[in-house]
């Protein structure tokens, strides 16, 4: 499925967030949003996902334009992972995650939607969890049910905000990993914002850089993580090396 963004814009009030934003997402592709703090990276995530409304521009999947969908068939194309969970489930991982298959249920959970579950929860290696309380996970653990319980809508396009933010490095690994094999193996298309430029390019297809409410370029890795570009946007001289995979390995020195 391909996602278009065609100019759109958001604000708050009297103050623009967002400015004429066009893009597109590929079928199985990986798309990184990066830039500074306030440069809406989350506001385009939640715009898209329908959270907040545009006030001009369109959001298409596949042609057919996202605002004229229902709900629930919406959550049937697309799984939004916010960049934290605050919610606080007395309820086992399994039902937690159960609770994605929503947009599918009729009056009762089927023999597939928990066969769905429990094939998802051992693809991301965390069925060890399935019996036990949510509340009682650690940060990294609620990350990966909250990706789990986004990946039994069996979306087309995931939506990403922030996912490795508050994670340690392993965890890290982990999640973006996750999130490969399943463009991989799945075919699925990822938007996500990231504040880790190193993630960023190693996981991506492509790398959309924000800044000032609007896109300031675009591109493969290697062509938007420059010296010039990240002192542009982020006020901060680096170095950019070959790095993993050949993919640029940014390596900041001093703000400007």
């Amino acid at each position: 499925m391909k996602l278009s963004v065609k100019e759109l814009s958001f604000g708050y009030g009297n103050a623009n967030a967002l400015e004429d934003i066009s893009l597109d997402v590929d079928e199985g592709t990986i798309v990184s949003l990066v830039g500074p703090n306030g440069a809406g990276k989350s506001t385009l995530i939640k715009c898209i996902d329908r959270i907040l409304k545009p006030r001009k521009g369109t959001v298409f999947l596949d042609g057919k334009q996202a605002a004229m969908l229902t709900s629930r068939d919406l959550s049937k194309m697309m799984g939004y992972v916010p960049q934290s969970t605050h919610e606080v489930f007395t309820y086992t991982v399994f039902d937690v995650v159960l609770m994605g298959r929503r947009p599918h249920i009729g009056w009762r959970v089927s023999a597939n939607d928990v066969k769905i579950v429990a094939k998802t929860l051992r693809f991301l290696g965390i069925e060890r969890f399935a019996s036990r309380y949510f509340d009682e996970l650690s940060g990294g653990e609620k990350q990966k049910i909250a990706m789990a319980r986004a990946i039994v809508q069996e979306p087309e396009i995931l939506l990403l905000d922030e996912p490795t933010s508050s994670l340690d490095i392993r965890h890290q690994l982990e999640v973006m990993n996750i999130v490969k094999r399943l463009v991989l193996q799945r075919r699925i298309s990822v938007v996500m914002a990231m504040h880790d430029l190193n993630l960023a390019s190693r996981f991506s297809d492509k790398v959309v850089m924000l800044k000032d409410r609007g896109i300031y370029t675009m591109g493969n890795p290697a062509s938007v993580l420059t010296p010039a570009n990240i002192e542009n946007v982020y006020g901060v001289r680096s170095e950019v090396r070959n790095g993993h995979m050949d993919r640029p390995y940014v390596m900041p020195i001093e703000p400007i």
